[in-house]
C-alpha cells in the first residue's frame, strides 16, 4: 500500500515561478501562476525519502467559499508519471530524496481566482491563478509575441480622443502590475452582484473570459451595483475630480479598494475603457482600448439618430446623441457559443448607457459580427452596431411649431483607433468594423442588419447646392483664427441664399455650452458653378471663457435656399491644441537610483497662469504614486513654467512617463517621456 508523503516545509518557488509565468511584476512575495502551465514546489519532507511507486500524494485545489467539483471549483488529483497540462495534475520531477520537486498544472479551463492546494494531511498552501493567454488550450491564447507583450504585459498606453479630423494621443497607465492593484481586481469579482447571490455558480463562471469580461463591463460603473466609478457628464465635480484629471488605473482602483468599495467620482467614457483595460491585462486577457469617432448612441434599436435643430442650427438637446468620440475596450478570446470565424477580438463597453438584461452593461460582442451585421448574436450587437453604423436624420423645429427636412453628411463611426502595438502610432481599425462605403458586402451587411434606411438611401453625389466647413491649420489654445463656411453651387442657375454660422463650445458626448461667434447672411448669392468662403472669426477674448475641458468648439452652418425652401447642414466639430509639455531626464536611468524630470510648458495664453501644478505618474517609476510639484510663481503670457520632480524607478526597460499640468487657466494638460531604465 502506497505510503503518503510526510511534508516537514516547503518552498513556493515564487521567484522561479512567478518568472516563469510572466507575473513577476506583481512582486515575488507570492506565487501568481497562470492556468494550464506547470509550476514548480520543493517539499521538505519530515522522514524517509520519496521512493517512486511506493509514496502517494492526494492533492484538492479549491476556489472560492463553496468549492465543489460540480461547479469546477474543487479538483481532487494524486501522482502521475508525468504532467498532464489538459488537467489538474501532479508529478514528482526531481531524483528520489528527501528533498522533491512537486510539478503541478491547473486545467487550461479551470476557474481563474484565489486558490488554497492542499497537499494530504500535512501541508495547505495558496495561489492565484489567471489566466493564460500563452497557453494554446486556453480560451484567451494568442499566438504573437509582440501583440502578448502590448496587450497583456505593457502597463502603459496611449488614447486617442480630439477629434476624428484631428486625432490627438493622451497617455495613460494601466498600471495593472503596481502593488495592490491585482487583489483589487480580485475583489472586483467579489464585490459582483452575481458573487453575491451565488458565490459557487459565479467562481465556477470564472473560467469563461465571455462571462468575466461582461462582469467587468457592469462592474467598472457602479449604476447597479458596489462598481468602480461615477459617470458625469454635466454640470460640476463637487464631491471628486473631473475625468480629465485622471491619467492612470492606479489611483482610481487604489480608492475603490481602500474606501470600502465607494464608487470614484468621476469617470467618463475614456476612463472607464482604461480601468477596465487595466483590470483585463491584470487578469491575464489580452486587452486594448477602442476609440470611435462621431459615435451613435442610439436609445431606441432602429439604427438611427434623429436630431432636432432649431432655426440657427443649434442642437435641441434629446436623449440621441452623437458622441464626438466614444471609447470602450477589446478583448481576445475564443466563441465557442458561435461560429469559429467570430473567436478574436471582442467589443464590451463598461460606460453606462443602456441596460443590458437589466443591469448597465455591454458585450462581449465579436467585433466581426458587427463588420457582418449579425444582429442577434450575444451581446448587445444592435447598440454597437448603432455606434459605428446608424443613420443620421436632422429635423428643423420652427419657431412657429412647424418642421422640416434638413440635408446633412454627417457620417457616423468614423477613424476607429487604437494604439498600434510596440509604438505609439495610431492604428485604424475602422476595416475589422465595417466594410468600404458603397461595396457590396456593405450593401450585404446593412441586409442582414435590416439596416432599411441606408438600404434606402442612393449614393449620389449632390447636384444641388454643397456646403463645408473648412479650417485654419493652426487652432492652438490661446489664439484668435478664422473658419469658413463654404458654399458651392452645383446647378445651372443663379441661386440667392441665408446661411446662419455659428460656433458653441460643446462637450466630447455632444452637450452645447455658449456661443463663441455667430454670423447670419441674409442675401447670400452665387452664380452657377461659384463657390463663396464665409469667414467667421473665433477670438480667445469670446471662446476662452466658455470653452469645456475637452476644447472643443461645435461649428454650424446652415444654409436656406430661397428658391427651393431646402435647407442643408454642415457641421464640424474642432479641437483646440493645449500647449506641448517638454521633459528632460536628468541623470542616468537606472533601476533603484534617484531621477529627475524637468518638465517645462510655454504659456501660450493672452494672460497669465495662476496656481500652475505639474504631476507626473508612471508604472515602475514613481512607486504607483502621483508625484505632484507646484511652480511658485504666476506664469505670464509666453513665460515658461518649470519645475524638476525627483522619482525613483524599481524595474529596468522601456517606461512610460505620463505628466499632467494644472492651472487655473489652462487645465489637465498631458504629456509623456519614453524612459529606457537600465539595470
Amino acid at each position: 500500500m502506497a505510503q503518503a508523503l510526510d511534508i516537514d516545509r516547503w518552498n513556493l518557488e515564487c521567484e522561479f515561478n512567478n518568472m516563469d509565468h510572466r507575473t513577476d511584476l506583481n512582486g515575488m512575495d507570492r506565487l501568481i501562476v497562470r492556468r494550464g502551465q506547470p509550476f514548480t514546489i520543493s517539499l521538505y519532507l519530515r522522514s524517509g525519502g520519496y521512493q517512486p511507486g511506493f509514496n502517494s500524494l492526494e492533492c484538492i485545489a479549491e476556489t472560492g467559499s463553496q468549492s465543489s467539483e460540480e461547479y469546477g471549483t474543487r479538483a481532487s488529483f494524486g501522482l502521475s508519471a508525468h504532467i498532464d497540462t489538459s488537467r489538474w495534475s501532479a508529478a514528482i520531477t526531481s531524483p528520489p530524496g528527501d528533498m522533491v520537486a512537486l510539478s503541478v498544472c491547473s486545467a487550461p479551463d479551470a476557474p481563474i481566482g484565489r486558490y488554497t492546494l492542499t497537499l494530504g494531511s500535512s501541508g495547505r498552501i495558496e495561489f492565484i491563478l489567471l489566466f493564460n493567454p500563452w497557453c494554446p488550450g486556453d480560451a484567451v491564447y494568442m499566438d504573437n509575441e509582440q501583440s502578448l507583450a502590448e496587450y497583456v504585459l505593457s502597463q502603459d498606453g496611449i488614447i486617442f480622443r480630439g477629434s476624428y479630423k484631428h486625432p490627438i494621443p493622451s497617455p495613460w497607465n494601466f498600471g495593472q502590475f503596481e502593488s495592490g492593484i491585482l487583489d483589487a481586481c480580485l475583489r472586483i469579482l467579489d464585490m459582483n452582484p452575481k458573487c453575491l447571490r451565488n458565490p459557487g455558480k459565479d467562481c465556477s463562471g470564472r473560467r469563461n473570459p465571455i462571462y468575466v469580461s461582461r462582469v467587468l463591463s457592469a462592474m467598472v460603473n457602479c449604476n447597479d451595483d458596489k462598481g468602480v466609478l461615477l459617470g458625469k457628464w454635466t454640470g460640476g465635480y463637487e464631491g471628486g475630480v473631473s475625468p480629465m484629471f485622471w491619467k492612470g488605473s492606479v489611483e482610481i482602483l487604489r480608492n475603490w479598494d481602500t474606501h470600502a468599495c465607494q464608487p470614484v467620482r468621476y469617470g467618463q467614457c475614456w476612463v472607464f475603457a482604461a480601468v477596465a483595460c487595466t483590470i483585463s491585462r491584470a487578469l491575464g486577457i489580452p486587452c486594448r482600448v477602442i476609440t470611435n469617432y462621431v459615435s451613435a448612441h442610439d436609445t431606441n434599436n432602429n439604427l438611427v439618430i434623429e436630431r432636432f435643430i432649431n432655426e440657427n442650427g443649434d442642437l435641441v438637446q434629446s436623449r440621441e446623441m452623437i458622441w464626438n468620440y466614444h471609447c470602450w475596450v477589446e478583448s481576445w478570446m475564443t466563441r465557442p457559443d458561435l461560429k469559429p470565424e467570430f473567436n478574436g477580438w471582442q467589443a464590451s463597453d463598461p460606460t453606462p448607457q443602456e441596460k443590458s438584461e437589466g443591469v448597465y452593461c455591454c458585450g462581449p460582442i465579436p467585433v466581426r459580427a458587427i463588420k457582418e451585421g449579425e444582429l442577434m448574436f450575444k451581446y448587445d450587437a444592435p447598440f454597437v452596431y448603432a455606434e459605428v453604423n446608424a443613420d443620421v436624420l436632422t429635423t428643423m423645429k420652427k419657431k412657429d411649431g412647424s418642421t422640416s427636412k434638413v440635408t446633412t453628411t454627417t457620417v457616423v463611426g468614423q477613424k476607429i483607433s487604437t494604439k498600434k502595438v510596440g509604438s505609439d502610432a495610431r492604428e485604424d481599425i475602422t476595416h475589422l468594423y465595417k466594410y468600404p462605403e458603397g461595396s457590396d458586402e456593405e450593401r450585404e451587411a446593412f441586409k442582414k442588419a435590416n439596416h432599411q434606411n441606408k438600404l434606402l438611401q442612393e449614393q449620389q453625389q449632390n447636384q444641388g447646392l454643397h456646403l463645408t466647413i473648412k479650417v485654419s491649420s493652426d487652432m492652438r489654445k490661446g489664439c484668435d483664427f478664422d473658419v469658413f463656411a463654404v458654399v458651392t453651387n452645383n446647378t445651372d442657375s443663379e441661386k440667392k441664399c441665408r446661411l446662419v454660422f455659428g460656433s458653441s463650445s460643446v462637450s466630447y458626448n455632444g452637450f452645447l455650452g455658449e456661443s463663441c461667434g455667430f454670423k447670419d447672411l441674409l442675401n447670400v448669392e452665387l452664380s452657377p458653378g461659384a463657390e463663396r468662403r464665409v469667414p467667421l472669426r473665433l477670438n480667445y477674448s469670446k471662446y476662452g471663457g466658455v470653452l469645456t475641458e475637452d476644447n472643443l468648439i461645435r461649428l454650424a452652418a446652415l444654409l436656406l435656399d430661397y428658391n427651393t425652401r431646402e435647407h442643408i447642414l454642415a457641421v464640424r466639430n474642432i479641437v483646440l491644441e493645449n500647449p506641448e509639455i517638454k521633459v528632460r531626464i536628468l541623470g542616468e536611468p537606472k533601476e533603484n537610483r534617484k531621477l529627475a524630470a524637468e518638465v517645462t510648458l510655454k504659456n501660450p495664453l493672452p494672460e497669465p497662469l495662476e496656481d500652475c501644478c505639474f504631476s507626473i505618474e508612471g508604472a515602475n517609476l514613481t512607486g504607483g504614486r502621483v508625484i505632484s510639484e507646484r511652480v511658485g510663481s504666476s506664469v505670464g503670457p509666453g513665460e515658461d513654467a518649470k519645475v524638476k520632480i525627483y522619482f525613483t524607478p524599481t524595474h529596468s526597460g522601456l517606461r512610460k512617463l505620463v505628466v499632467d499640468f494644472d492651472s487655473n487657466k489652462l487645465c489637465h494638460v498631458s504629456g509623456y517621456r519614453n524612459v529606457i531604465i537600465g539595470k
